[in-house]
């Protein structure tokens, strides 16, 4: 219920939006639209209309894939890639909403558009870190394959944050907004109650299961906002790119310099293990607890020489299409 109300109640404002601004426009308010089947709304209205469409197409096709091929072992199915796309539509559509609110405001507007800006961007990354839970449990975080995914995924949206918010230390921002929305499910969900009723059960929990406690993505983000501070704000092609390099592998090696030792503490601490910190809480009715629930995973690619530099680079290509998203996003006023 919560998912469909997640995709029904944007899609039903931005398509308010659209008619009111189709047919009963305030003076002004066509200017700052663009023109689709003889209707007119802002792009981040469009893009949230067709990304509230994805998300109830996807319960369906969840449901028969269900009926289909039984339960998930993954949660990147068919299904849930269609709603991953719906989910990632409106967080984008909502982003260019408020950055072409922010483009054109002033006075006492000013404040109120940077600041959703930042939360914008700080959704984004908390829908990012959802989608690569699978490989980002602290039981991941000393192998190379955690910093593959995290280096070419987490860096876009703090860098975005950092170059089209006017707001300083942008990066570290978006940052906090993540982190209380990740450490708001750590702490409230497992206040639930709830009984899991299909086999195989295994962990015969009493309340709904948190996700790990959230990456310390804050200590990136300062170094990504210290970089973006100290380097040319009007770029060029081949300065962005230089940029990137650099906020890839700072991005990697303050990443690693943080996550490395909390994940021991994490996984390996008696200390982690209450309800603060989740250590002992995370895992699913299907999980059956043992002894690989206080073990490194995936040591199978260690992180090397060669593993290091790939996420690296891996960061600065993300880093890079930042970079590009963001000088075209600093134009949109529409």
């Amino acid at each position: 219920m919560m998912v469909y109300l997640g995709g029904s109640v944007p899609g039903l404002i931005c398509g308010w939006l659209v008619l009111k601004t189709t047919f009963w426009p305030d003076a002004g308010d066509q200017a700052a639209t663009v023109k689709l089947w003889g209707f007119r709304g802002p792009i981040g209205a469009w893009v949230v209309i067709w990304g509230a469409f994805m998300m109830l197409l996807s319960g369906p096709f969840d449901n028969w894939w269900h009926n289909a091929y039984g339960l998930d072992v993954q949660i990147i199915s068919p299904p849930h890639t269609v709603l991953a796309l719906g989910i990632y539509a409106i967080g984008i559509g909502t982003l260019l909403f408020v950055v072409s609110w922010q483009n054109r405001a002033s006075g006492t507007n000013y404040l109120p558009a940077n600041l959703l800006v930042l939360f914008a961007c700080g959704v984004l990354l908390t829908e990012l870190s959802i989608f690569t839970t699978e490989f980002s449990y602290p039981n991941s975080q000393h192998g190379a394959g955690f910093y593959d995914v995290s280096c070419r995924t987490f860096p876009i949206y703090l860098i975005i944050a950092a170059r089209i918010s006017r707001i300083k230390w942008g990066a570290t921002w978006a940052s906090v907004v993540y982190f209380v929305i990740r450490t708001g499910m750590v702490w409230i969900l497992p206040l639930f109650h709830s009984v899991p009723k299909l086999a195989p059960i295994y962990n015969p929990i009493t309340h709904m299961a948190p996700p790990p406690f959230p990456l310390l993505l804050i200590v990136p983000a300062l170094g990504i906002d210290v970089l973006m501070q100290a380097r040319d704000p009007k770029g060029g092609f081949w300065a962005d790119t230089r940029l990137a390099v650099l906020l890839g592998g700072a991005f990697f090696v303050l990443l690693v310099a943080v996550q490395w030792p909390f994940s021991e503490f994490l996984v390996l601490s008696p200390g982690s293990r209450n309800a603060f910190f989740a250590g002992d809480r995370m895992w699913g009715y299907f999980d059956e607890i043992g002894d690989w629930c206080t073990r490194f995973w995936d040591l199978d690619r260690t992180l090397g020489l060669k593993s290091a530099l790939t996420a690296a680079l891996l960061g600065g290509l993300a880093a890079r299409i930042a970079l590009w998203f963001s000088n075209w996003l600093a134009g949109v006023k529409r």
